[in-house]
């Protein structure tokens, strides 16, 4: 993974870092920030509970409307039960990480933190 971007590509997706806030007053991706090892992450937030997989399900679901991509190509591949996230998104790899890379652009800009 590269550690100016958040984003990925692998095998059948993207693989994207982030780091998840449950309980938060909205659902929304605020920016990007970086690891302990200095990769870039998105920070979310998400208004569900961190119970039973909600805040995962939200984190998916606000994902998904943002990229305007199905839910069912989601999937939480590290960190279920932690903040610090690894989400693969399915798809051709290629295509899916421009679509993403371009997203940050508009959205997210060069910012850091």
């Amino acid at each position: 993974m590269s550690p100016c971007s958040p984003f990925s590509g692998v095998q059948g997706g993207v693989r994207v870092r982030l780091r998840l806030n449950p309980k938060a007053s909205a659902n929304r991706i605020s920016g990007l920030t970086t690891d302990p090892d200095g990769n870039a992450v998105l920070k979310a937030t998400v208004t569900a509970v961190p119970e039973d997989g909600k805040a995962n399900a939200a984190l998916i679901k606000m994902l998904a409307r943002e990229w305007k991509l199905a839910k069912s190509g989601f999937d939480i591949i590290h960190g279920a039960t932690g903040q610090n996230k690894t989400v693969f998104v399915a798809g051709g790899t290629e295509q899916l990480l421009k679509k993403l890379q371009n997203w940050a652009s508009h959205k997210l800009g060069n910012e850091t933190s």
